[in-house]
């Protein structure tokens, strides 16, 4: 019998029913302010994942011992981020009405405020991790409210002060660094005070964010707007790992543009983070 060629990540082919965890991509780039070339993220993580294992030696879990469903990309208006974010925050809701766990793939880092909406709608005393290369602090981008540049301003807008906890920043206008020192906990360059900012939030529910151009770009180049100095991918795995100890009760990553590294080696980083990502959230939930 024939049937359908439905790719999904490695290891990731359960029926919806029966997933803990539903993984599906967001493939929106129309506010991107550098290279374009996000909106194919989601897909070339999703195909090149089969050059992976779905073992991991770094946490003796394996994906085919846990039930993910792959839902694929969202079809979205490139002509209206209004509309795009609907449609994330629409699914992400639904995700979370079945009792399920929403990962999502970018896209550009506009995307989680679609899916932050609904996660803040279920559990208004959200935090918010951050791993970035960028502040993401601007009011607003050449006029524009809703950017990739303004993404955590605009959840700072839902949940306020004392709620964003920020790593590995090293850039953003100077305006966004002041705003940050009154407003988010910023911590620059490295992960240095993300164990005593968990320590902090104690049990809170969790929202948790990754812009891959957190990584040094000597190790990630395919990404939009590459910064130097960022941290390694072992250093990632180890915050990735800690932070998935607590309550995390969503996530996403994203800004990997697979075009702008034809050699492979960041869309094959970016499937291996999203791959050990999944396996410290399932073992630990």
């Amino acid at each position: 019998m024939f049937h359908p060629n439905i790719e999904t990540f490695i290891g990731c082919d359960a029926e919806y029913q029966d997933a803990s965890l539903v993984l599906f991509g967001a493939p929106f780039d129309s506010t991107t302010s550098y290279r374009p070339g996000t909106r194919y993220g989601s897909s070339a993580i999703r195909h090149e994942s089969f050059g992976l294992e779905t073992y991991s030696p770094y946490q003796d879990e394996d994906l085919t011992d846990y039930q993910v469903f792959d839902f694929g990309d969202l079809e979205l208006c490139f002509g209206s981020s209004e509309a795009a974010l609907a449609d994330i925050e629409s699914l992400t809701k639904q995700i979370l009405q079945d009792n399920k766990f929403p990962l999502l793939i970018g896209g550009e880092h506009l995307v989680t405020l679609g899916s932050f909406r609904a996660i803040h709608e279920k559990y208004p005393d959200v935090h918010i991790i951050h791993f970035d290369a960028h502040t993401d602090l601007r009011d607003d981008y050449l006029g524009a409210k809703l950017s990739h540049a303004c993404v955590i301003r605009r959840c700072h807008d839902l949940i306020g002060d004392g709620r964003i906890h920020q790593f590995c920043i090293r850039s953003g206008e100077r305006e966004e660094f002041r705003f940050a020192k009154e407003h988010t906990n910023l911590h620059k360059f490295n992960f240095d005070g993300l164990e005593e900012a968990l320590i902090q939030i104690s049990d809170a529910p969790i929202y948790f964010t990754i812009d891959l151009d957190c990584l040094d770009p000597s190790a990630f180049p395919g990404t939009g707007t590459p910064e130097a100095g960022g941290v390694t991918f072992m250093e990632l795995l180890g915050a990735l790992q800690m932070v998935s100890k607590c309550n995390v009760v969503g996530a996403d990553i994203n800004e990997l543009s697979p075009m702008l590294d034809t050699s492979g080696a960041s869309t094959a980083l970016a499937c291996k983070v999203v791959r050990e990502l999944m396996l410290a959230l399932l073992k630990n939930k």
